[in-house]
């Protein structure tokens, strides 16, 4: 994974020269690299900030990877697109001076869905995730190592796009393979609500 940084993105360096985290930054579909930047300064204002932006366009909407219809994944972009943000996470690393920067994903729906599918095929390259209103990306066949991530996943009950059930089958998986997740439910729908952000908070800020 030796490629350079193909993607569009916002590399931010935090105002304190000895941070030494990253927040990752995934949209949602017709998002950008600006859409989520406002959380970071709710959530982790002191961190360095890698914001991108999906390469794939749906009907003008950037998205991180092709989808055939509502919730059914192309899984062969999926793969393909998995493998390019990996390459990106380890050459901004190499290029921003980041390698001994501990990396956490902030993604929101599409770019939850790319984060979970990147620490299910690449397990070592994300240590924390915020993943709000994801779904399952695939099964992996292979059980991956997920012993030292630790993930929040956020959920509305009243979301029409994501079920409870996936959101709790996706709970499961982490937990099976080793991660420390839970989840975080509101009664709203798909958006972010404050709520999500502040627990968010909570979350970033725990060892």
């Amino acid at each position: 994974m030796s490629e350079q940084l193909h993607f569009i993105h916002k590399y931010i360096p935090s105002e304190d020269p000895t941070n030494r985290t990253t927040v990752l930054l995934l949209h949602g579909t017709g998002g950008d690299e600006e859409s989520l930047l406002p959380i970071v300064d709710i959530v982790s204002p002191d961190a360095v900030i890698l914001s991108l932006r999906g390469q794939v366009l749906e009907n003008g909407m950037p998205r991180f990877f092709k989808r055939i219809s509502e919730g059914v994944f192309d899984l062969e972009d999926l793969k393909l697109r998995t493998r390019e943000l990996a390459s990106f996470i380890e050459a901004s690393g190499q290029i921003y001076g980041l390698e001994s920067n501990e990396v956490i994903a902030l993604g929101y729906s599409n770019g939850a869905n790319i984060a979970s599918s990147v620490m299910l095929t690449y397990p070592a390259l994300i240590s924390r995730a915020v993943l709000y209103h994801p779904m399952i990306p695939f099964v992996p066949a292979n059980s991956p190592d997920l012993s030292k991530a630790k993930i929040l996943i956020t959920a509305g009950t009243n979301d029409p796009i994501v079920s409870s059930d996936e959101t709790i089958e996706l709970h499961k998986m982490f937990q099976d393979y080793g991660a420390d997740v839970e989840i975080f439910w509101h009664d709203q729908g798909h958006n972010l609500t404050r709520e999500e952000l502040d627990k968010t908070t909570s979350f970033l800020s725990e060892s």
